[in-house]
């Protein structure tokens, strides 16, 4: 009886911590760091994120720019903070693109730890309208028909547009060259221009050409169709079988952080993505609300940081 009681109570001081930590958190302000300058798309979806997470939790939740290297400066702070649930971070696809570019001063898998996916959206392959290929299949025919003659654009070497189309070009085995620009603002107007043929880049940043036809849009990089624009197929249904390529956002914290500080957070994450201002924002960008427990965001980074290394190996890619 005295061993069972001992047993009892050793357990109950194992259990007490962990079931403090989610009672008296949080306690004080909660600073969410957002690896991009004020402004930004991240930066404008981070701060309704975090006027969310200030009613939820009933203490101011502070943004904290920190911009630099494709957000990897503001995800080094991050990584080094006490694991407390008091520096949280918003981030998106550069993230995990980032850490399969080139080496960061952290662990992207072990030093810091996903909370909640918070939102994914497909990117769109777009042409100019003066070139010939009216579906994504007569694109890449076209390309076989004249290997390296036909040529893609991209905001930059290891962005997400680049990435993306380095995972095409693979899949679709075609041989196109790629043309960089700083930026997807001259890379838009080279395109529309006809000096460029291809582009893959986000919805709001592609869609508004194609409506007014200055672009023709060919094929979303999603696995699934999106009702954020209906009828467009998806490259996968459109002769490259197997291909996906999508843009996310989502909340994180230093790892080790304890479990129930985390699955509360998870819990509100998924509470307020119900919420319609948050679905509009989510839209607005491009991208549809994505709820994830913990351990299947965290699978989710891994399994997206192998996925763009093995590109990169694979291409030869290197950063800038």
């Amino acid at each position: 009886m005295l061993t069972r009681l001992a047993v009892l109570i050793t357990v109950a001081g194992l259990i007490h911590p962990a079931v403090a930590a989610e009672q008296s958190y949080p306690s004080k302000p909660v600073r969410l760091v957002v690896p991009f300058p004020p402004g930004a798309s991240n930066d404008t979806m981070g701060r309704v994120v975090a006027q969310q997470l200030n009613t939820a939790l009933g203490q101011p939740v502070v943004v904290d720019n920190r911009g630099g290297a494709g957000g990897s400066v503001g995800a080094a702070i991050v990584a080094r903070s006490p694991a407390d649930g008091y520096t949280l971070m918003f981030t998106s696809t550069s993230y995990t693109t980032s850490a399969a570019l080139q080496p960061l001063p952290f662990d992207p898998v072990k030093d810091i730890a996903g909370v909640a996916m918070i939102g994914r959206g497909p990117m769109m392959v777009v042409v100019p309208q003066l070139l010939p290929a009216q579906t994504l299949e007569a694109l890449v025919a076209l390309a076989k028909a004249q290997p390296g003659r036909v040529n893609y654009t991209s905001s930059g070497i290891g962005s997400a547009p680049h990435l993306a189309t380095e995972l095409f070009v693979k899949l679709a085995a075609i041989d196109i060259v790629h043309v960089p620009y700083k930026g997807l603002g001259p890379a838009l107007t080279d395109l529309m221009g006809g000096r460029v043929q291809m582009l893959i880049a986000s919805l709001p940043s592609v869609w508004p050409h194609v409506k007014s036809g200055k672009l023709r849009g060919l094929a979303l990089t999603s696995s699934q169709r999106s009702s954020l624009v209906p009828g467009m197929p998806t490259v996968g249904e459109s002769g490259v079988p197997g291909y996906t390529s999508e843009l996310w956002w989502g909340l994180f914290a230093p790892a080790r952080t304890p479990d129930p500080v985390v699955d509360r957070l998870n819990r509100i994450v998924a509470k307020f993505l119900a919420a319609e201002e948050v679905k509009r924002l989510l839209a607005a960008n491009g991208a549809e609300v994505a709820s994830t427990s913990p351990a299947q965001f965290r699978e989710f980074i891994r399994a997206d940081i192998t996925k763009w290394r093995t590109i990169v190996q694979a291409r030869g890619i290197k950063a800038e």
